[in-house]
C-alpha cells in the first residue's frame, strides 16, 4: 500500500484537512473537528502569534556557548592525548602498548558523543514544538526557511553544535518579520559563515591580505545571490560575485578569550578596501555597513521576489508552482517590501492555494512529525536522529548549500520507498498501545479516507499493522 501512497492517486479535496495537512503537520485527535469551523482562521491565527515561533527551553545552547563547547571539548582531548604516555615512557606502557590506542580511542568517543549530545537536544525540541503547535503553519514556515538557507551539521563538530542554534536565532524571530532583517540575520550568523568558509576569505588589497597573500573566497557570496535571493537566473554574473565576495571579507567569527568568542565579528582588516559594483549599483559604505547595504538591495530585488514566491509554492502547493499563484505571492513581496506575514496571509488567501490536488509528498521529517502528532508519540533523541538518518532527511544535514529537494522525484526511490516502510513500521509499533486505526482514520484524514483504506485497517491482524496501514496510505502519505 505505501507504493500507492508514494505514487499518488486522485485524493478528494477537503479544506480543513488540507489547512492541517497541506500547510500543517498534520492532524492530532480532535484538530480536523477544531479546525472545520474556520481552517484559514485556524492558520492565520499563527501568523498573528509571531512570537510563537520562537523556541526556548532549558539546556539549549546558544551558538556561542556552542561554539565554546565543540572548542573546549578539542582541546579537552588534546590534552589528555598528550598526557598519555608514549610506548618506552614507562614499564606500563611498555606491556601493554594497546593500552594508550584504546584510551584515545574512548576519549575521541566522548567528545564526539557530548557533540551529538547538543545535536540531539535541538532535534528533539524542534520536534517537541512541532507536536505542540496547533496546525503547525509556522513551523512549516521555520522548516521551509532553515531549508532555503542551508547549512550543513556535517560539515564538522562546531556546525553540529550550532545548527539548531543557527534556526532558533537566524530564522525563528524572522518568519513573520521583513524577509530583508532574516537575510541579514543568516548571512552574518556564525554557522553560515563557517558553512560558506567566509571566516577563511581575506581582501587580497586589504592590511591582512598584503601581509599574507592569501585571497577571497566566493562561496558565501555566491549561494547569497544563487540561493538566498536572485535565484540561479536572477541576473547576476560572475562579476558581481566577486564584487560581493570583496564587500564581505572582514565578516567573520570571534575567536578571543572575551565576549566575542564565537559570535559575529567584522575584522577591518581583512577587508577589501574601495568601492565595489554589484548589479547596477556601486556600493561605497565604510567596513561592514557595505556589505549590509548590498544585501537590503537584493532583498528588495524582483527577482528575489519571483524566487521566493516560486519556492513557496512549490514547497506548499504543487512540484510545478502554478504560474498565477507564483505571481500573486512575487507580487505581495514586492509590495510589502518582503513583509513575510503578508506573504503568507497572500498564501493562504489564495484559493488557487486549497483547490489543487493533493499531489505533493510528505518529506520525510514531515512524514514522521505527522506520525508523531497523530499518536500523541514522543521519541528519545537517539532514535528520532536515527530514524530521520533512515529516511535520508537528517536534520540540518543535506547534501549542499542548496538544502534537500522539495520535489517527489527526489523522495520516490526504491530505497526511499523501503525506507519509509521501515519508519512507518517502527512507529506503528510503538504507538500501538495507545491509538486505535480504526477510530484514528476518521480523527486524522476525516472525509478524505478511502474506502480501501479504511477496509484495509479493519482487516489488519493488530494495531500496529492497522497504523502502519494508515500510515502508508496514500491519503496520509500526500498532502
Amino acid at each position: 500500500m505505501i507504493a500507492a501512497g508514494l505514487r499518488g492517486s486522485m485524493i478528494p479535496s477537503d479544506k480543513s484537512v488540507h489547512a492541517l495537512q497541506r500547510f500543517g503537520l498534520g492532524a492530532r485527535p480532535g484538530d480536523l473537528a477544531r479546525v472545520q469551523r474556520d481552517p484559514v482562521g485556524a492558520l492565520q491565527a499563527e501568523i498573528n502569534r509571531p512570537r510563537a515561533t520562537l523556541l526556548s527551553k532549558p539546556g539549549l545552547l546558544s551558538t556561542s556557548e556552542a561554539i565554546k563547547a565543540s572548542d573546549e571539548f578539542k582541546v579537552e582531548r588534546r590534552q589528555r592525548l598528550a598526557a598519555e604516555p608514549r610506548p618506552g615512557e614507562d614499564a606500563a606502557a611498555m606491556s601493554a602498548p594497546s593500552r594508550r590506542g584504546k584510551g584515545m580511542m574512548e576519549r575521541q568517543q566522548s567528545a564526539l558523543a557530548s557533540s551529538q549530545e547538543i545535536y540531539r537536544d535541538e532535534v528533539v525540541a524542534r520536534y517537541e514544538a512541532a507536536q505542540k503547535a496547533e496546525c503547525g503553519f509556522a513551523e512549516r514556515l521555520v522548516w521551509f526557511w532553515s531549508n532555503h538557507f542551508a547549512i550543513s551539521a556535517a560539515k564538522g563538530a562546531r556546525l553540529r553544535n550550532t545548527a539548531g542554534a543557527f534556526e532558533r536565532e537566524a530564522i525563528r524571530p524572522h518568519v513573520f518579520g521583513r524577509f530583508a532583517d532574516m537575510l541579514l540575520a543568516v548571512e552574518q550568523h556564525p554557522s553560515m559563515i563557517m558553512f560558506l568558509d567566509n571566516h577563511i576569505s581575506i581582501g587580497p588589497n586589504s592590511a591582512a591580505g598584503s601581509r599574507r597573500g592569501r585571497g577571497l573566497n566566493e562561496n558565501l557570496a555566491r549561494e547569497i545571490l544563487e540561493l538566498h535571493t536572485l535565484g540561479v537566473n536572477g541576473g547576476y554574473t560572475q562579476a558581481d560575485v566577486l564584487a560581493l565576495a570583496k564587500i564581505i571579507t572582514g565578516w567573520t567569527i570571534g575567536e578571543k578569550q572575551d565576549g566575542s568568542r564565537g559570535t559575529f565579528t567584522f575584522n577591518p582588516n581583512r577587508h577589501e578596501p574601495g568601492a565595489h559594483k554589484v548589479l547596477t549599483r556601486s556600493y561605497a559604505q565604510a567596513g561592514v555597513g557595505q556589505g549590509q547595504a548590498v544585501l537590503a538591495d537584493l532583498a528588495r530585488h524582483p527577482s528575489t521576489a519571483r524566487f521566493i514566491a516560486t519556492k513557496l509554492v512549490r514547497h506548499f502547493v504543487a512540484d510545478d508552482p502554478p504560474a498565477d499563484l507564483v505571481e500573486h505571492l512575487a507580487k505581495t513581496f514586492e509590495a510589502t517590501d518582503g513583509n513575510l506575514a503578508k506573504v503568507s496571509r497572500a498564501l493562504i488567501d489564495a484559493p488557487a492555494a486549497w483547490d489543487a490536488p493533493a499531489t505533493k509528498l510528505r518529506s520525510p521529517q514531515e512524514l514522521l512529525a505527522a506520525m508523531l502528532r497523530a499518536t500523541n508519540t514522543s521519541l528519545e533523541g537517539p532514535q528520532l536522529v536515527r530514524l530521520l538518518m533512515t529516511l535520508g532527511h537528517r536534520p540540518w544535514s543535506p547534501g549542499g548549500p542548496d538544502g534537500f529537494p522539495d520535489t517527489a522525484a527526489h523522495w520516490i526511490s526504491p530505497s526511499g520507498m523501503r525506507a519509509r516502510l521501515d519508519v512507518v513500521s517502527v512507529v506503528a509499533r510503538r504507538a500501538e498501545d495507545n491509538s486505535d486505526p480504526a477510530m484514528l482514520v476518521g480523527q486524522i484524514l476525516g472525509p478524505i479516507s478511502s474506502e480501501e483504506t479504511r477496509s484495509a485497517i479493519a482487516a489488519a491482524d493488530s494495531r500496529a499493522q492497522g497504523l502502519a496501514i494508515l500510515f502508508a496510505s496514500p491519503e496520509f502519505q500526500r498532502r
